[in-house]
C-alpha cells in the first residue's frame, strides 16, 4: 500500500520549494498527500537551521509531531533540511523519535524511504551533499496560492559574511541553466501562475558560475516573453553584482516589478567591515543613488542586523539616521544571533540581549514612521493590485507589485474580484505597513508591474 504523507515546511521560500519538490517526488511514486498529520503514515518536517529562533522552532515542531507516535507507533517521522545538514549527527543522538534524517542535498532519497516500511540503518543518516538543484524534469507539488509561485534559480553562496552559516549548510553557488528555469516558468504559467518570484541565496550572482554568458538580466528578458506571466519579482539581490544592465532591465521590462530586495545589514563602516560585507557606507549610498536613478519609482526593500558584536551606540545611531534619511519602502530588522561555526561568534564585544531588543524596537519605530509617510502619499492614487482572496479574518486583500508575498504588507480591498486577477484599485487610507483601497477595474490588459506614484520629499 502506498503511504499517506504529511509535510510541514519551516523557514524561507527556498526551503518551501524544496518541500514542494519532496511532495512531488512522493506523489510521483504514488503516495497520497494529506493535510492532517494525524491521518498520515509518514510525517515529514523540513527544518530551518539559520538562526537560534529558527532552530528552536524546528526542534519544537519535531517534538510536537513526534507525539503522534504515542497513539500510533507505526507512524514514521522524517526530518529534512538545513537543521539536519548542520547538526545531523547530534540530532540522531538527541532525537530517537525520528526514524530518518535527510540533509539539504539528500531529499531526493525520500521515495526510497517511503517504499520501505522498515528504515535501514544506512537510510537513517544525512548525506554529505550541500544542496540539490532539481531540473525542470523533477516533479513539484505547489502548496501556495495558485496564481503566485516561487522559482529557485540557484543554490548556495560564495560570500563569507561573518554572521552567516548558509554557505556551510548549502555550499558553493550553483546556477540552473536558462533553459531549465524558463521551462519551469512556462509550466508554472500554464498552471495559472501570473506572479513569479525568483529566489536564490545570492540571486544577482545567477549565471556567473556557468561560463556560458548567462546573467540575471538575460534570464529576466527570457522570462518576460512567457505568455501568461504578468509580474516577475526579484528576491534577495546581493549588493555586489547589482549591475547597470540588471537595473536597466528591471526598468525597461514591463513585466518586471520595480522592486529591489537587497539586504544591506548595516551602514557603519566598522560594522560592515566586521560583517565582511565587501562595501563601505559611501559605496552603499552610491549604489542606492544609482538604483533610484536608473529605475524610476523603484521600491527598495532591505534588511538590517542590530546588536552585532562591537556595535556601539554611535554605530546604531548612524544606522537609525540612515534609515530615516534614505526612506526605504520596506525594511526588515533582525537581532544578531550568535551562531557557532561563524566568524562573528568569536568576535569580542558581544551585545547583551536586552540592548538588542531595545535597538530592534527603536529601528522598527523609525521605519514605521517612514513607511507611514510614504504610504500617505499614495492615498487617492490608482495603482495595479493583484487580488489574493481573503485573510484568516475574512478580509479581502491584494498586493502591489512592490509588496512581496509573506514578507511585506498588503492592500485591504473593497469590491475585490476573484483571486489571481490583476486590476487597478484606488488607495483610500494608509497605515504604516498596509493600505486600504477600493477596487476600480477588474482587468488591466498587458503587463502592469510598474507603479507610478510620486513620493514626498527628496531622496539622498
Amino acid at each position: 500500500m502506498k503511504p499517506k504523507v504529511y509535510l510541514r515546511s519551516l523557514g524561507c521560500p527556498k526551503n518551501l520549494v524544496d518541500s514542494e519538490v519532496m511532495l512531488g517526488l512522493a506523489a510521483r511514486d504514488g503516495a497520497e498527500i494529506v493535510l492532517d498529520p494525524a491521518a498520515a503514515d509518514v510525517v515529514i518536517v523540513n527544518t530551518c537551521g539559520f538562526i537560534s529562533d529558527a532552530k528552536r522552532e524546528s526542534i519544537e515542531t519535531i517534538l510536537d509531531l513526534a507525539r503522534l507516535k504515542d497513539t500510533d507507533p507505526t507512524k514514521r517521522l522524517v526530518v529534512t533540511g538545513c537543521l539536519v545538514q548542520r547538526y545531523g549527527g547530534d540530532l540522531q543522538q538527541s532525537l530517537p523519535e525520528v526514524d530518518a534524517f535527510l540533509g539539504t542535498g539528500d531529499f531526493d532519497r525520500l521515495p526510497e524511504l517511503l517504499a520501505n516500511r522498515a528504515v535501514s540503518p544506512d537510510a537513517s543518516g544525512y548525506g554529505g551533499a550541500a544542496h540539490l538543484l532539481p531540473d525542470v524534469t523533477v516533479p513539484r507539488v505547489r502548496t501556495g496560492q495558485f496564481f503566485s509561485a516561487y522559482l529557485k534559480v540557484s543554490e548556495g553562496c560564495d560570500h563569507t559574511c561573518s554572521f552567516c552559516i548558509i554557505p556551510k549548510i548549502r555550499g558553493r553557488h550553483e546556477s540552473r541553466s536558462v533553459v531549465s528555469v524558463v521551462a519551469e516558468a512556462q509550466r508554472l504559467a500554464r498552471d495559472g501562475v501570473v506572479e513569479l518570484n525568483l529566489i536564490g541565496q545570492d540571486l544577482t550572482a545567477y549565471g556567473r558560475d556557468r561560463r556560458d554568458g548567462s546573467s540575471l538580466a538575460g534570464l529576466l528578458r527570457e522570462l518576460c516573453r512567457i505568455d501568461g506571466l504578468r509580474w516577475v519579482r526579484l528576491l534577495y539581490n546581493y549588493p555586489r553584482f547589482v549591475t547597470d544592465e540588471l537595473l536597466d532591465t528591471v526598468a525597461s521590462e514591463e513585466k518586471v516589478c520595480s522592486y529591489i530586495d537587497m539586504p544591506l545589514q548595516h551602514i557603519s563602516d566598522s560594522m560592515l567591515r566586521a560583517m565582511r560585507r565587501e562595501r563601505d557606507g559611501a559605496a552603499v549610498r552610491r549604489m542606492l543613488r544609482r538604483i533610484r536613478a536608473r529605475i524610476p519609482g523603484v521600491a527598495i526593500r532591505t534588511a538590517f542586523i542590530v546588536g552585532f558584536p562591537g556595535e556601539t551606540a554611535d554605530d546604531f545611531a548612524e544606522l537609525a539616521a540612515f534609515v530615516r534619511e534614505i526612506r526605504f519602502d520596506r525594511v526588515g530588522v533582525f537581532r544578531y544571533s550568535r551562531e557557532e561555526g561563524t566568524a562573528a561568534a568569536e568576535l569580542p564585544g558581544q551585545v547583551p540581549e536586552r540592548v538588542k531588543r531595545q535597538r530592534f524596537d527603536a529601528l522598527m519605530r523609525v521605519q514605521g514612521e517612514v513607511s507611514a509617510v510614504l504610504h500617505q502619499t499614495m492615498v487617492g492614487c490608482e495603482v495595479p493590485v493583484l487580488a489574493c482572496g481573503e485573510d484568516e479574518r475574512g478580509r479581502a486583500y491584494g498586493r502591489l507589485a512592490s509588496q512581496a508575498p509573506d514578507i511585506d504588507g498588503v492592500v485591504f480591498l473593497r469590491g475585490a474580484p476573484a483571486p489571481g486577477t490583476i486590476g487597478r484599485a484606488r488607495i483610500t487610507a494608509a497605515h504604516p505597513y498596509d493600505l486600504d483601497a477600493d477596487w476600480v477595474v477588474d482587468h488591466v490588459p498587458g503587463p502592469v508591474a510598474k507603479i507610478d506614484v510620486d513620493r514626498a520629499g527628496e531622496y539622498l
